[in-house]
């Protein structure tokens, strides 16, 4: 069984990657090394992925039909963990229309050659940010998520619902996995976690929007991995998954934990609320146990320790 993750010199794409080869499968790695963030850092995680075992890499875009036409037509592709995305909620409010491009249309040419290629399952990398500023808490999966407070979320919601689309029509398998903001080791450096700590332990100020207690439910990248993997092997015809930790960290507890941690004080930068951004994301893993068997193990505070161990000394030296 051959595994598609698109995106997979990224961060949560990498981690797939590398657990489905330490399982003995069939991997093919599609990534685009976009520059939203320092490609190099993309490029080592390939690097190191490589030296687990060979498999086959393909430079290129989701929205190019042809190039990703040409993935199929080498490779037999039994499931695709479509994970490439144009992500980051900030960045969405200044440029919406590529937000639309690459995660509505990129998702539109992977679910039509999932269709005509006769893939068995689709799984899509979907985000908590679609419950939008909603304070109905835990989030539901089948709770309504018609008001999306940003150009991100909105584009992930209509990917989805092109999801059930496919399903419907062709009976494509597919499983929505709603992330809640996942860090770890080979994180995206522009998100708090990875952020915060850089500027920490440089001794830089930290920018706080608002009044520091929005919270999240911040999830582990080996927690996350554990999740998609399940939702690969579980028959399902179309469903949606909360994947998270089920626990929420006001956002003065993660600047206090990391403080612990580096054995520094951070220099708080205030500044007024984002757009678009949410004040608590929060999952309810109910469903997402009960039909895959989820079950995250790592608590914040033990996989925290384990990002700043890793951003302390394997950390690629790219700063």
């Amino acid at each position: 069984m051959a595994v598609l993750v698109t995106g997979g010199a990224g961060f949560i794409g990498s981690h797939l990657v590398e657990q489905l080869l330490q399982e003995g499968r069939d991997v093919v790695c599609l990534d685009n090394f976009s520059s939203y963030y320092d490609p190099r850092i993309k490029r080592a995680n390939l690097a190191q992925l490589l030296k687990i075992r060979e498999f086959p890499v393909y430079e290129a875009d989701v929205r190019d039909r042809d190039a990703c036409e040409r993935v199929f037509q080498d490779q037999r592709i039994d499931a695709i963990a479509h994970l490439a995305a144009s992500v980051g909620v900030r960045h969405s409010v200044e440029e919406p229309a590529s937000y639309e491009d690459v995660n509505c249309r990129g998702t539109i040419n992977l679910l039509e050659l999932a269709r005509r290629h006769e893939v068995g399952k689709f799984v899509f990398g979907s985000t908590s940010s679609i419950y939008g500023a909603t304070r109905r808490v835990p989030f539901v999966e089948d709770d309504p998520v018609a008001c999306p407070i940003s150009p991100y979320a909105a584009s992930k919601r209509a990917a989805e619902l092109f999801c059930y689309t496919y399903h419907h029509l062709h009976g494509l398998q597919v499983a929505c996995a709603r992330f809640f903001t996942v860090y770890g080791p080979w994180g995206r450096p522009d998100m708090a976690v990875y952020k915060f700590t850089q500027l920490i332990d440089q001794g830089k100020p930290i920018p706080v929007y608002g009044d520091a207690t929005s919270r999240r439910d911040y999830t582990y990248c080996k927690d996350v991995v554990q999740g998609v993997v399940k939702a690969i092997d579980t028959p399902v015809g179309y469903e949606v998954f909360n994947l998270g930790e089920s626990r929420v960290v006001e956002l003065n507890r993660l600047i206090s934990l990391i403080e612990e941690n580096l054995g520094k004080t951070a220099k708080r930068q205030l500044l007024p609320e984002q757009p678009g951004d949410v004040p608590i994301t929060y999952a309810d893993l109910s469903k997402s146990r009960r039909v895959l068997g989820y079950d995250p193990q790592y608590p914040f505070e033990e996989g925290l320790r384990l990002f700043i161990e890793w951003y302390r000394h394997e950390r690629p030296r790219f700063d």
